[in-house]
């Protein structure tokens, strides 16, 4: 787990992203912010399988209630969704400070 990140490159979350989680049976998951906005001060991101298809799930948890919760079944989907108040995560990136990125074993949907 990398706890307490700043910044990392898109190029560097694609990599993250692109992480085999069925193969190690595994989930990614991050908590980030977005700078000096009060709406995306605690939301959460990851990728999961699904445990029926065992496709890939790429999903966003922006507020605590859930009411903006989405999942998507691709990673450009999910990179090219305007969910960020009408705004994709590749438009607002410079925004974004990671609290931390890790992966847990053995969870599925």
């Amino acid at each position: 787990m990398v706890e307490y990140m700043n910044k990392i490159t898109f190029e560097q979350f694609t990599h993250v992203m692109s992480f085999d989680i069925n193969k190690q049976n595994a989930c990614i998951e991050a908590n980030f912010c977005l700078d000096d906005c009060l709406s995306y001060q605690d939301s959460w991101l990851g990728k999961l399988a699904d445990s029926e298809t065992g496709k890939d799930i790429y999903w966003f948890g922006l507020a605590d209630d859930g009411s903006q919760a989405y999942s998507f079944e691709s990673f450009e989907k999910f990179v090219d969704a305007k969910v960020f108040d009408g705004k994709t995560i590749k438009e607002i990136w410079d925004l974004i400070s990671f609290f931390f990125i890790d992966t847990f074993g053995s969870y599925r949907q």
